[in-house]
């Protein structure tokens, strides 16, 4: 590494000459957060953004082995006619946390093995922890690094469905939602969020019993929603077969040009960097909120409560310089 150096200005300029040593790096430092997580910031936020795709749902759905079958079909491009094939496809796999060495335990990194010596398809695992924000302003940032080396398609796959994976599912353009037969009783209180994020549904594993139950289950949920100007197609698939991977990648196409025509790509992006700030803001205020907590005015300010001289609000207005 020490001919490629450590300054990130220098290691973008090499990750956009296809040097995935360099890209690793970038993204460590997105992770790591500090000094160089913020000039990597400085650095992506100015390039242009990749088009995502969430890929979510919940354990066991089948989510890693989907995705290693929808990485070959971006490869072969947008469905369209005569699509020019995507030179490039980054795939952010979010898995838990290691209880040992802190860092991802790597499962869907396994899973799709056959592309790892791809050098046109680049494979991230990261760890369900995170700096400042967590993994909810890790993963935007570190989607914004691959678009600004280069790679117009980015795929998160997240390990399950729950308010983490909400907030992942908000750095993707188009979010698919991965349920299986029988999901039923073991979703019931995911749905409110699974309607909020979903722009297509897929019932994988649709070979076994019980698929039909659950395309009707999402239909009456899909029923009893606002109605939008799109209404999440459902799509059945068999992933370990490939069965319906090309309809689920013609749907995203088409949900891709309907974001574009209507102007909504725009404005869902437009949402997304608001929400970014507001959890950068967020984490900030938490960093300086711990800072205030170690100092000696704050162990004052704790004595004068205790005693009753003051109430927590004013103590709160003095700590902040209020």
């Amino acid at each position: 590494m020490s001919t490629r150096g450590t300054d990130p200005a220098a290691l973008l300029a090499l990750a956009q000459d296809h040097d995935r040593v360099a890209l690793a790096r970038l993204l460590t430092y997105v992770e790591r957060g500090g000094a160089n997580g913020l000039k990597v910031a400085r650095l992506s936020y100015r390039s242009d953004q990749p088009y995502a795709i969430g890929i979510t749902g919940s354990p066991g759905a089948g989510k890693s082995t989907l995705t290693d079958r929808l990485i070959t079909l971006v490869r072969s491009g947008w469905p369209a006619p005569q699509a020019e094939g995507v030179p490039q496809v980054g795939v952010l796999a979010i898995d838990p946390t290691s209880p040992f060495s802190g860092g991802a335990i790597l499962g869907d990194r396994v899973r799709m093995g056959q592309h790892t010596l791809d050098a046109t398809v680049y494979i991230r695992s990261m760890a369900t922890r995170g700096h400042l924000g967590g993994l909810s302003l890790a993963v935007p940032d570190a989607v914004r690094v691959l678009g600004a080396a280069g790679v117009p398609v980015v795929i998160v796959e997240t390990v399950g469905v729950g308010q983490m994976e909400v907030d992942i599912a908000s750095a993707a353009d188009t979010t698919v939602v991965v349920v299986t037969p029988g999901w039923g009783d073991s979703m019931q209180a995911n749905k409110a969020g699974l309607l909020e994020i979903a722009d297509l549904f897929v019932i994988n594993k649709a070979d076994r019993p019980g698929a039909r139950e659950a395309r009707r289950d999402l239909e009456q949920m899909l029923d009893l929603s606002t109605p939008g100007s799109w209404r999440p197609p459902i799509i059945d698939t068999t992933a370990t077969t490939g069965e319906g991977m090309v309809d689920l990648w013609a749907v995203i196409g088409r949900h891709r040009a309907h974001l574009e025509e209507s102007g909504e790509l725009a404005t869902r992006r437009s949402d997304r960097m608001a929400q970014v700030l507001r959890r950068v803001l967020l984490a900030r205020s938490a960093l300086r909120t711990d800072e205030i907590a170690s100092g000696e005015e704050f162990t004052s300010a704790v004595k004068a409560l205790a005693a009753g001289e003051i109430d927590p609000y004013q103590a709160a207005d003095r700590l902040m310089g209020n």
